[in-house]
């Protein structure tokens, strides 16, 4: 029986003291409370080491990094086209993500990874579609 306490207690301390890594869903969706082709939510904040689970709502959507966008040593990403796609990110920084077929209707969205990451400089220096550099300032000013 003691050994049984002292085993769970050891395995308690090891979970607590490592943390648990977070999946967050995000929706794919024609139309949504920020409007018509978006990503719901809009804008996250998480922490390394968590998945994005970007899950097929509507027909017609994918997400991938937007080339430019995400930080420095960080693997790229794109998901097909009505399919989802999980993706764990490791580095901290700030992530653009496209839906490919929208980009120009500005279906965009920001993930921000790490509490203490702060955004380039040049972050928003890329060429985006008028549409989808006013979606991001906006989702931006909410992280």
């Amino acid at each position: 029986m003691l050994r049984t306490v002292m085993t769970s207690i050891a395995l308690a301390s090891v979970i607590v003291g490592t943390g648990y890594a977070e999946t967050h869903e995000v929706q794919m969706l024609n139309k949504g409370e920020a409007g018509n082709m978006v990503f719901e939510p809009g804008a996250l904040s998480i922490a390394a080491g968590d998945t994005v689970k970007f899950i097929a709502t509507d027909r017609g959507h994918n997400a991938e990094s937007i080339k430019g966008m995400i930080p420095e040593g960080a693997e790229a990403f794109a998901g097909k086209v009505n399919e989802e796609i999980e993706v764990t990110l490791e580095t901290d920084g700030f992530y653009g993500v496209m839906c490919k077929p929208h980009f120009a209707m500005g279906m965009v969205m920001v993930i921000k990874v790490g509490a203490d990451a702060a955004m380039p400089d040049d972050f928003l220096a890329g060429r985006l579609p008028p549409r989808a550099k006013g979606r991001i300032e906006e989702q931006l000013s909410g992280l």
